[in-house]
């Protein structure tokens, strides 16, 4: 599943800032894996990673998938090349996310949805699920939004560490379902998002997936 040579993405777990970082898996001794020195993808410079450090890890697997699995910084050693030790939870704990296929993760998020050309006032509404390629909001049904309108919207993403990031994204209203007697819920495609503000929304899906995932969901 992971083999020596493969190519790791590194995120901090915990951290203020959002960084990645690469590094190449060079030897594996059970769950230990044996990782280069990573670098960081914005500075390009070697970073230094304490022992003990919480870490979200991600790799492409042969068969094209994603996995994401959560890892510790264990040590360091030096043998031909100087290496750090990265605790590996085992394949049972991995999470796969298809390539071009955006995993979407049940959560409720707060949103404004704005309109482009006055069709509406804007609302503000919550997701019933969320993805990096779209949302599902759950709207009143008095607000006249309707399939093939493309509107902005800003959504407030509450991280695992505490942060909050505020993204804005222009989306087309795919579809329109019933929701209840009061509330419809619209199903939205992102169409106008950066690769930035696509990776905050991936990290947060990954969250929540593992959130769900510790409490047997």
């Amino acid at each position: 599943m992971i083999n020596i040579g493969d190519v790791l993405t590194l995120e901090p777990k915990n951290s203020d800032q959002f960084e990645k970082y690469k590094t190449k898996m060079v030897e594996r001794k059970g769950n230990d894996l044996y990782i280069d020195y990573p670098i960081n993808l914005k500075t390009n410079k070697t970073v230094f990673l304490l022992d003990g450090t919480q870490l979200k890890v991600s790799f492409v697997g042969k068969d094209g998938s994603i996995y994401l699995f959560e890892a510790e910084i264990k040590g360091r050693v030096k043998q031909n090349i100087p290496m750090l030790v990265l605790s590996f939870p085992g394949i049972e704990h991995l999470i796969k996310i298809q390539r071009r296929q955006y995993v979407r993760v049940e959560t409720a998020i707060d949103i404004a949805i704005h309109p482009l050309n006055l069709e509406f006032e804007p609302f503000t509404a919550i997701t019933d699920d969320i993805s990096a390629g779209g949302a599902a909001i759950i709207f009143p049904k008095e607000t006249p939004l309707k399939a093939g309108m493309t509107v902005n919207s800003w959504y407030v993403l509450p991280m695992q560490n505490g942060e909050y990031h505020y993204i804005k994204v222009q989306c087309k209203v795919v579809r329109i379902i019933p929701f209840s007697d009061i509330k419809s819920k619209a199903s939205l495609e992102f169409i106008d998002i950066s690769g930035y503000e696509r990776q905050l929304v991936l990290r947060l899906s990954f969250e929540r997936q593992l959130a769900n995932r510790n409490k047997g969901l």
